[in-house]
């Protein structure tokens, strides 16, 4: 298929551009930033999403067979307004809509949105019972109306992504595996958390195969991607025990919390950044499980198993280890 993909610098979207080319695909990927693999430059088509006029004008050039819409504010900001905030992620994404009505040589179009769409703990009644504790997810919420109101005349679905973690991660890189690498990361005692986990190589083939389907499995529907649920104590040990050969420091929950609420006083006073703080002690206490059913009975099971994962990662690691 001839593939347009928003966002394809970025981390997810760097690994499905190498997986959609692997696969045969013709690749186009639509981004305000140069990519992060300068073997993709070939691939890339510099064009900003808020660009109504520039974004209509790429299609029209292209003729996309099918659209996968990963470009978006994907950090977790706090305070002011939404629509501020996440433009990107509201006028964009309307932006990206619109262009996508507009080419009729469009038949599969795939919108991201977050599991950040409901907050931990809140199992979702249906596609639309929606309880998100964040802005961006706020404004993931926005994405998916803006979707089923859009009318779009092609075959379109829903993906919310949990965890994905893998190479180009470079957040990721710079602080949790650096981190890890130098002994300096701790883990609370007591309860461990499951979360949803997903490496990314498993999560584009995911992506190919939702456009790849019969249109009466995925049109319209709304589908977590990922691995499934796993105890993040597990996922961390297996990127420590590759990184340092051995597993991380367990610490006494309280201290661990004492720990953070220090850091939420810390950077509010300092405007400086601390390595633990309240809302990262939580993603690491909370259990955030999402319904996965679905997916995995449509999709199969993982691609690439955990073990593989982490090496796949680490060798990455090795290969760009930051500055």
């Amino acid at each position: 298929m001839k593939i347009l993909v928003t966002g394809g610098s970025g981390f997810i979207g760097t690994t499905l551009v190498e997986v959609l080319q692997a696969r045969g695909h013709e690749v186009f990927n639509l981004d305000v930033a140069t990519p992060l693999d300068t073997r993709q430059t070939n691939r890339f088509i510099p064009c900003d999403i808020m660009d109504a006029t520039a974004l209509n004008r790429r299609f029209a050039e292209l003729q996309p067979q099918a659209v996968i819409h990963l470009a978006a504010r994907a950090d977790v900001a706090e305070g002011g307004s939404v629509e501020e905030a996440y433009a990107v992620n509201i006028t964009g994404t309307r932006n990206l809509l619109g262009a996508v009505k507009g080419t009729s040589s469009v038949e599969r179009a795939i919108i991201t949105s977050t599991q950040y769409v409901c907050r931990p703990g809140h199992t979702p009644a249906n596609d639309e019972d929606f309880n998100p504790h964040t802005l961006y997810g706020v404004s993931k919420v926005m994405t998916e109306r803006a979707t089923r109101a859009a009318g779009l005349p092609c075959v379109w679905t829903l993906v919310r992504p949990t965890t994905v973690w893998g190479p180009w991660h470079l957040r990721y890189r710079d602080t949790l595996f650096r981190m890890m690498r130098r002994g300096l990361y701790v883990h609370p005692s007591g309860h461990q958390c499951v979360q949803g986990f997903g490496y990314a190589k498993s999560v584009a083939h995911q992506l190919e195969s939702i456009l790849l389907l019969g249109s009466a499995k995925v049109h319209q529907q709304v589908l977590y991607i990922g691995d499934g649920h796993l105890r993040l104590l597990d996922w961390v040990n297996a990127f420590s025990r590759a990184l340092r050969g051995r597993e991380v420091v367990i610490l006494p929950r309280l201290l661990l919390q004492a720990g953070a609420r220090f850091g939420d006083v810390f950077q509010a006073l300092t405007g400086r950044g601390f390595p633990l703080y309240s809302a990262r002690f939580r993603n690491m206490t909370d259990d955030y499980l999402v319904p996965m059913e679905k997916t995995l009975a449509l999709l199969g099971p993982p691609l690439v198993s955990l073990e593989d994962g982490v090496r796949e990662t680490v060798a990455w690691l090795r290969a760009h280890p930051g500055g």
